[in-house]
């Protein structure tokens, strides 16, 4: 089956035909190139939407991704990234294989057409030609014969009559022989132009047209293979991404089936744990006796002395009370910074700092003023009767940072925060330790190239990152010294959680209106008229000190290096050597005097003028804030 011999009068319906195949090759083409645009635009798509729902750093959203199902949700934004980048893949990989090749191949192909069409042409133009030869040659042929036999007639005419002279009729005669002899000229000459176009016609149509026709077939033969071969291309194309969308799809499915109830509800609990105990039960209070209005020495609340009752703190005022028991640590270190204050720090002037920085020419500067001994109730009297100018706690917790030990904050969420800071500082005090490292190998490259640089210009920076790393060493051990508070590793109260249930009542009318403090309760959780007046403002001694003796340690504020030798022999101070790096835990009040700790058992009272102290700002500020809450 041939188009040559099958077709050889359907030179113009062939030459349609081939340019329709044409035609639809490049409407493929440009359905593969959308087909590639919707590609990419659906990747670009699943991108935007992938990243749309990505957490943000440094955010809340950050924080919920430790459960399990917001992890499994994390993994499918993943997941569903490298399934868009399958989709580019597919994209890439149509207009590399597809759309590009058969764009070349369709400009190939209508280069091929048009030479072969140009090849039929041409030979269709020759045959027209040996056609229009032999047309003429017969045309001649036809008129040379009719001329002969009318010259015939003519001579026999001529010859006839007796009138035409003998010249007339030779001359009739010879017109007649010339005419009958271009007669047989035009008949060889059309003799021989019709075998000669009957052989070129054959030539032509078993020959020059089959051939072209056949060059024609195979191209467009070839064409519609070619456009099948991409039609497979486009399936494997897609075919080839379906293991890898499988694997996306099975870790979605994966991620789903990692997600643990169980394990996101014990989250919960470790993220909102408080740390404290329940309630305890209210006692019943006897309104049936007659009650009496006295402050008693260990009682922290202030009388009116207007006659007036007290609140009572039972039933649903308690109750009430139980949400805002996170105020009790910072009112426990208040009170407690206040009292002890009062009870032990020195009363007179502190000692000048020796003439001299050497530690033997003045061993001890100064005796320290022995301390006058008052009356456990009178000093404890003065600091009940010192005004309070607390406003409102709500106002500090809305102000700013928190306490620098997180003390506001629950004993397990504080603890969390403790160990979270305690990370960060040991990462800290890492960067600098690879910065040290980093500037030692330079200076001894320094040293031993001299050509290189100055050794003596990295000395700077590295006393900078020493006393860098020192200070974070320092604020590394003060969050460890509160996080082994917390966990239990240091000395705590001995009683049992603690309820808060009272309010302290300020002098001003205003503040007591504005702003309720809770105190600390009996350790059972009640608190009663009764006990009040029971004690009677007489508290003994060893009862007093052992309420304070269970308080936490003061938190640090600061650190200081003791520039001269000072021997404490008095009360209520501390010995330290020249050059001894210690905590500041309350600063100078202008009385000269500085309240250090030296270790969780060791603390007291140096002269401001034989130390040098630095003072961390976070903590700074959050005393200063306590100290006018307490003034």
């Amino acid at each position: 089956m041939s188009w040559g011999t099958e077709l050889w009068d359907q030179f113009d319906n062939l030459e349609k035909h081939t340019q329709w195949g044409i035609d639809v090759l490049e409407k493929y083409i440009k359905f593969v190139k959308e087909r590639t645009e919707i590609e990419l635009s659906y990747a670009k798509q699943l991108r935007n939407l992938s990243k749309k729902y990505q957490p943000k750093k440094n955010s809340k959203e950050e924080e919920e991704y430790r459960y399990t199902s917001t992890r499994a949700f994390l993994a499918t934004l993943n997941e569903m990234n490298d399934y868009a980048g399958q989709h580019e893949v597919i994209s890439e990989n149509m207009t590399s294989l597809i759309t590009g090749e058969l764009t070349r191949y369709v400009q190939e192909l209508k280069q091929e057409r048009k030479s072969h069409f140009h090849d039929g042409r041409k030979a269709q133009q020759h045959i027209e030609t040996c056609w229009k030869q032999l047309e003429a040659s017969k045309r001649r042929f036809e008129r040379d014969c009719k001329e002969a036999d009318r010259a015939q007639q003519y001579f026999e005419k001529m010859d006839a009559d007796i009138n035409v002279t003998k010249a007339d009729v030779e001359k009739a005669r010879q017109q007649a022989q010339l005419r009958h002899q271009m007669a047989e000229d035009s008949k060889a000459e059309y003799s021989s132009t019709l075998q000669k176009f009957n052989s070129e016609q054959h030539d032509h149509y078993y020959t020059h047209i089959p051939n072209i026709f056949q060059k024609i077939q195979e191209m467009e033969e070839r064409r519609i293979v070619r456009i099948g071969e991409s039609m497979k291309t486009f399936a494997e194309v897609d075919r080839q991404v379906i293991p890898i969308i499988g694997k996306c799809l099975d870790e979605i499915t994966k991620a789903a089936e990692s997600i643990d109830h169980k394990n996101d509800s014990q989250l919960v609990i470790e993220a909102f744990k408080s740390g404290f105990e329940p309630p305890g039960d209210i006692d019943f209070e006897d309104f049936t006796q007659p009650m009496k209005r006295t402050v008693s020495e260990s009682s922290l609340s202030n009388s009116r002395g207007d006659g007036k009752s007290e609140p009572k703190f039972g039933g649903k005022s308690k109750g009430k009370l139980w949400p805002f028991i996170k105020k009790n640590k910072i009112i426990e270190t208040l009170l407690g910074t206040k009292l002890m204050s009062l009870l032990t720090s020195p009363h007179q002037p502190p000692p000048p700092p020796p003439a001299s920085a050497s530690p033997s020419a003045v061993p001890n500067g100064p005796q320290s003023p022995k301390q006058q001994k008052e009356p456990l109730s009178h000093r404890f009297n003065e600091f009940m009767t010192s005004k309070p100018k607390i406003h409102c706690f709500r106002s500090l917790k809305r102000g700013g940072a928190g306490p620098e030990d997180f003390s506001n904050l629950p004993p397990e969420q504080r603890r969390k925060k403790l160990q979270q800071k305690v990370d960060e500082l040991n990462k800290d005090i890492q960067k600098e330790m690879d910065q040290r490292d980093a500037l030692t190998k330079m200076k001894d490259v320094y040293i031993k190239n001299p050509q290189m640089g100055d050794a003596a210009s990295v000395d700077h920076r590295l006393a900078e990152l020493g006393q860098n790393i020192e200070k974070l060493r320092l604020e590394v051990q003060k969050f460890e010294g509160w996080l082994a508070e917390v966990e239990g590793r240091l000395p705590l109260r001995t009683d049992q959680a603690r309820r808060q249930s009272g309010l302290y009542e300020a002098q001003n009318t205003a503040a007591v209106n504005s702003c309720a403090q809770d105190r600390e309760s009996s350790p059972d959780g009640s608190y009663t008229e009764e006990q009040s007046q029971e004690t009677e403002m007489k508290v003994p001694a060893t009862d007093f000190d052992d309420e304070f003796d269970d308080e936490e340690p003061l938190p640090t504020i600061g650190t200081c290096k003791a520039l001269y030798t000072f021997e404490g022999q008095n009360e209520g101070t501390i010995s330290v050597a020249e050059g001894e790096m210690l905590y500041v835990i309350e600063e100078d009040k202008g009385d000269g005097w500085t309240r250090i700790r030296r270790n969780e058992d060791e603390e007291g009272y140096v002269p401001t003028s034989y130390v040098e102290v630095y003072l961390d700002k976070n903590a700074k500020d959050v005393y200063k804030s306590l100290q006018k809450i307490s003034e």
